[in-house]
């Protein structure tokens, strides 16, 4: 009589892993990971997006928008405390994440796979990007704090090398794109989208959010290597 010899195949589930209580230490760093992607680090994206878009007005007007921005009471504390410290706590640990994780494209090729090393890529991309933008903008050559109307000019002027424009627009792409999947994972792992058709339809929602700010992100690029203001004055110091 003949047997068949029953072979335990692996499942493997779809799907996003949740959060879950009771898994030691890695629990609440996890947590704190997703949180600040989407507060203050997502919140932050969006008003340096939405302030960058004043450049679209002019020199003047986005001279305007540094001013009010670094005139604001404790300026210099929010900064570290919601922008710098969140940034490199959540590049870091993603960084961490990532070398303990698998994505298993080569054997497994479904889409959260693709879109899981999609994440990490442009999560280094960002990351990158953000150093070295904060460190030229912020730190080196003319002070923007102190004079804040020099701002257009500033950026006028690292954009006028085209391949730094080039970075700036495909590093403008990938944080845009992290910060919407962000989003589709943060909703999917505290339980707010729940079914594979809610997370489907979210999905959509999300592209297009990402979609809208890459296109805010690349036409404030545009408004200073464009010729609107390719003859704009120098303003004194």
């Amino acid at each position: 009589m003949a047997t068949v010899e029953s072979s335990a195949a692996p499942q493997i589930r779809r799907g996003v892993q949740p959060l879950r209580a009771g898994e030691g230490t890695s629990f609440i760093w996890r947590k704190l990971h997703s949180l600040l992607g989407i507060v203050p680090i997502g919140a932050f994206l969006l008003e340096h997006l939405l302030s960058n878009f004043e450049a679209l007005k002019g020199p003047l007007a986005y001279g305007v928008q540094v001013k009010f921005l670094n005139s604001l009471p404790l300026v210099r504390v929010l900064e570290w405390v919601f922008i710098f410290l969140p940034i490199l706590y959540h590049a870091l640990y993603g960084v961490w994440i990532w070398l303990r994780g698998k994505s298993n494209i080569i054997y497994y090729p479904w889409a959260g796979n693709w879109m899981y090393l999609a994440q990490r890529y442009t999560g280094l991309i960002a990351f990158a990007y953000i150093a070295y933008h904060v460190a030229t903008q912020r730190f080196m050559g003319v002070s923007l704090p102190e004079n804040p109307y020099y701002a257009f000019h500033k950026v006028q002027a690292e954009l006028a090398n085209p391949w730094i424009a080039a970075v700036y627009v495909i590093a403008m792409i990938a944080v845009c794109w992290h910060f919407a999947y962000g989003i589709w994972l943060f909703c999917a792992k505290w339980g707010i989208t729940s079914g594979v058709t809610a997370r489907r339809r979210f999905a959509y929602v999300c592209l297009a959010f990402g979609i809208l700010l890459a296109g805010l992100g690349i036409a404030s690029i545009w408004a200073f290597v464009g010729p609107w203001y390719a003859n704009a004055p120098v303003p004194h110091m």
